[in-house]
């Protein structure tokens, strides 16, 4: 009785729970959904602090009789990424193409035949080890033949279109610089993911500061979701278990 008395209670706490949610939509009907109100950008998700490479700090002093300070960003200044914490914009235009086709057929037939008409006299004694009616003209006659045909087909075209920033994570000894970006957007409940890493050459970068992605060495590039779409297009957990256990 007690476990159907908590059963029920969850049961009515859930109903008043969807009833709320339904009430404030039911309000809503004919209305335009609200905006957020103003907050303090520093405190969205958690407010958490963001640790990034950072060159270290040199001080800047200003020439006599000169606006300028040195070191410091100006118009005329390269203002391409060179050291540790600076952005560069990596451009991804992946347009590739593959078509194969492979056809292999093989064929092979053998045959053996071996006669025993004279066995040294003892030909009749041979006849009477034999099963009734053998013929030692016709004692032994083989023959195989085997047919392999296999025909494969690839097909593929991948054509992918995207702009992220990444941040110089280290400065090799030979000046090359390793970047890593990673961007992710939100829409409704699906999360899309872009990560890219891999080492450039400064030289390689343009006066927009940025890189095409073919100029990247060691270049480790995804881009994919996660949310509610991504688990409908993926097999259950059970089934995927199942293939890679079942052997037939």
């Amino acid at each position: 009785m007690k476990n159907l008395a908590r059963l029920a209670l969850l049961v009515v706490m859930i109903a008043a729970a969807n009833g709320c949610a339904a009430g404030s939509r039911i309000k809503n009907i004919g209305r335009a959904p609200d905006l957020s109100p103003t907050e303090n950008p520093a405190e969205l998700y958690g407010g958490r602090a963001i640790s990034m490479p950072m060159p270290a700090a040199s001080v800047e002093v200003a020439n006599a009789n000169s606006l300028w300070k040195a070191g410091s960003r100006t118009f005329f200044k390269d203002q391409r990424a060179r050291r540790l914490g600076d952005i560069v914009t990596v451009v991804i235009d992946i347009n590739d193409k593959a078509r194969m086709n492979n056809t292999t057929e093989r064929r092979r037939d053998n045959g053996e035949t071996a006669e025993i008409p004279a066995f040294g006299g003892f030909e009749q004694t041979l006849t009477d080890l034999l099963p009734n009616g053998a013929n030692p003209a016709q004692l032994v006659d083989l023959s195989s033949g085997s047919t392999v045909r296999g025909e494969g087909s690839v097909d593929r075209r991948e054509d992918v279109d995207l702009i992220v920033a990444a941040v110089v994570t280290e400065v090799l000894p030979n000046g090359n610089l390793v970047v890593a970006g990673k961007q992710e957007v939100r829409v409704n409940n699906e999360v899309r993911e872009l990560t890219v890493t891999g080492v450039i050459r400064p030289e390689d970068i343009s006066n927009a500061n940025r890189i095409n992605h073919t100029q990247i060495a060691e270049a480790r590039i995804s881009y994919g979701g996660r949310g509610q779409l991504t688990d409908v297009q993926q097999a259950r957990y059970g089934q995927q278990l199942y293939d890679i256990i079942f052997p037939f």
